[in-house]
């Protein structure tokens, strides 16, 4: 009997949700196939085979949480024989004169209908206190669904009030406030769905929240004419795909136009960290891409060196990866400075959200054409706003509106990028 269990999960990661199952109690399983997916608040990663055999047993269901070293479930070493189909009773034989036999207990039928309930009909059921054994099960192999649950809520009495109002009492100063408790009750709705928010969803709002509590943060805004980049874009685009096998897009631009912005202003690219500034001399920029779980930020280690042919390709790799929920924890650890671009979204102006402990990030937005005057003329160029937000504790309005100057300066004339000026 070979054990599974929980994998180390990184640097200052010690537990995970199980999020799926990938093989079933009895399936045979390869060495080094994958088994199970665990959700970390960083990333979600697959729990290889560490043996061939068969699965013989799950320790954790989906849905729980595990430590690293916990167990998971059981390999038996070779095949063990198919699980028997349930027979289906003949339309001939029907029941002897003999009395229909007392019905059997619920409570192990009700364990055994939990177990192969989909995660929102089990949610539903527990938020309405209602048994399995209430419950039909239309699912494939006996499995309960959510469309389930809810006809037999609609088959279920309302309940009736918890408890009456309580009479009404003198009007009395307000007290401090104090911390949340426990939410109340919540009554179920059939026009609803409930779904536990994944660890990577929770660690996001976190640690959004974190950056607003403790940073002084702040946005300016400025805007900038794409009209040079895009022409430049346009005369190179494809020989520049022929040489490198990579598709030239605006991201490396900014890029490179940060990199320079921050060696000019360093307490963007710097930390508190209790009573110093952390002054970085190094520039590991983070680029904010969706992923079906939730945005996530993988980090170009060492941007200042990258050529745009490495720029992109990279950037284009965390993309396909985050899509496919293969980036690791290394991959989005650290970063000095983050970009991100709602402009893809169709997002016009916005103002980001700082990543801790970082004291800048740049948002990018929709190009669009607006009416600008160049010389004593009008005329139709390609704009866009561009949002820094910052930590004011360690950066000055001055400092914020010079680096934004100088990234506008770079992407309106790219020449500078290219002379490191």
């Amino acid at each position: 009997m070979t054990q599974i269990v929980v994998p180390a999960l990184g640097e200052s990661v010690s537990e995970a949700t199980v999020a799926k199952w990938l093989k079933a109690v009895g399936d045979a399983v390869s060495a080094d196939e994958p088994l199970v997916e665990l959700e970390t608040d960083k990333v979600t990663l697959e729990v290889n085979a560490p043996a061939a055999g068969t699965l013989s047993g799950i320790a954790a269901e989906t849905g729980s949480n595990v430590a690293v070293g916990a167990l998971l479930g059981t390999i038996a070493e070779g095949a063990v024989a198919a699980r028997p189909a349930a027979a289906k009773p003949s339309p001939a034989a029907a029941p002897a004169a003999k009395p229909a036999p007392a019905p059997a207990p619920v409570a192990p039928a009700a364990a055994k209908a939990d177990a192969i309930a989909s995660p929102a009909a089990r949610k539903l059921m527990a938020d309405a206190n209602l048994g399995a054994g209430a419950v039909g099960a239309s699912g494939k192999d006996g499995r309960i669904t959510k469309g389930d649950v809810l006809h037999a809520l609609e088959a279920k009495p309302a309940p009736r009030p918890v408890m009456p109002m309580p009479a009404p009492r003198p009007v009395m100063p307000m007290p401090a406030p104090q911390p949340a408790g426990p939410l109340p009750p919540r009554a179920a709705d059939p026009r609803e769905e409930r779904v536990r928010m994944s660890r990577l969803r929770q660690r996001i709002a976190q640690r959004l929240k974190e950056a607003q509590n403790n940073a002084a943060m702040l946005t300016t805004f400025n805007e900038v004419d794409m009209s040079n980049v895009m022409a430049l874009r346009e005369q190179f685009r494809d020989g520049f795909e022929k040489k490198h096998g990579v598709k030239l897009g605006f991201m490396s631009f900014f890029v490179k136009a940060c990199t320079l912005a921050l060696k000019e202003i360093p307490a963007i690219n710097a930390e508190i960290y209790g009573d110093e500034i952390v002054y970085k001399n190094y520039y590991d920029i983070g680029v904010a891409v969706g992923s079906p779980s939730g945005l996530v930020v993988p980090i170009l280690r060492g941007a200042d060196a990258l050529g745009f042919a490495d720029i992109e390709r990279k950037i284009g790799d965390f993309g396909k990866r985050a899509r496919d929920g293969k980036l690791t924890l290394d991959e989005m650890t650290g970063g000095t400075f983050t970009i991100s671009n709602g402009g893809v979204y169709g997002s016009l102006l916005s103002t980001p959200i700082l990543n801790p402990p970082q004291s800048g990030i740049l948002g990018m937005h929709k190009t669009q054409k607006r009416a600008v005057v160049i010389g004593d003329r009008i005329e139709a160029r390609p704009m866009m706003y561009l949002a820094l937000s910052y930590d004011h504790r360690i950066v000055d309005g001055r400092e914020a509106v010079t680096f934004l100057v100088r990234v506008k300066e770079s992407i309106e004339d790219p020449q500078r990028l290219l002379l490191d000026m």
